[in-house]
């Protein structure tokens, strides 16, 4: 349908409508009306909507928690002028440093330096861990790649903070 043809429905329409106005009451006017402005308000919402959902996708993608932390990672190793103790961040770095997965053996060495100025709570807190994982897996009887390379991830941090 084209414009002109889309416009030209439109004032026929209004025009039935004024001459079926004239035929109402004016309950069934206000009724008629009461109709009128709930679909006109129901066309609006349903063009808001859509608008919204067009600026959701031309959003750019929000980095994950694991970018965040290997970011964080990497500022403090290569221009410790611009980085920023982040306690989010180095917690997650905590939790994940066994995962392969989560921090590749690229990040890991820098992690081992970055350990290495973890101070207070937080250090005791990683050994602790790092212990009882450590027994943890010694007493497992499965032999995995998977899990020798978490034990080597382990040995080397208890090393390094013992």
């Amino acid at each position: 349908m084209t414009e002109g043809e889309r416009l030209q429905g439109k004032k026929q329409e209004e025009q039935e409508e004024e001459e079926t106005e004239e035929e109402l009451s004016p309950e069934e006017k206000r009724i008629l009306e009461r109709k009128l402005k709930k679909e006109r308000n129901k066309a609006q919402k349903k063009l808001m909507r859509e608008a919204r959902i067009g600026a959701k996708k031309n959003e750019p993608k929000k980095p994950s928690g694991s970018e965040m932390a290997l970011d964080y990672l990497n500022t403090w190793s290569e221009s410790p002028q611009g980085w920023k103790f982040q306690k989010t961040r180095q917690t997650w770095l905590l939790l994940h440093m066994y995962d392969k997965d989560q921090i590749p053996d690229q990040y890991f060495s820098i992690l081992l330096r970055y350990l290495e100025g973890l101070q207070g709570r937080a250090r005791d807190t990683t050994v602790q861990k790092a212990e009882a994982l450590m027994k943890e897996y010694d007493h497992s009887e499965m032999e995995d790649d998977l899990l020798e390379e978490k034990r080597e991830r382990i040995r080397k941090v208890l090393q390094l903070l013992s």
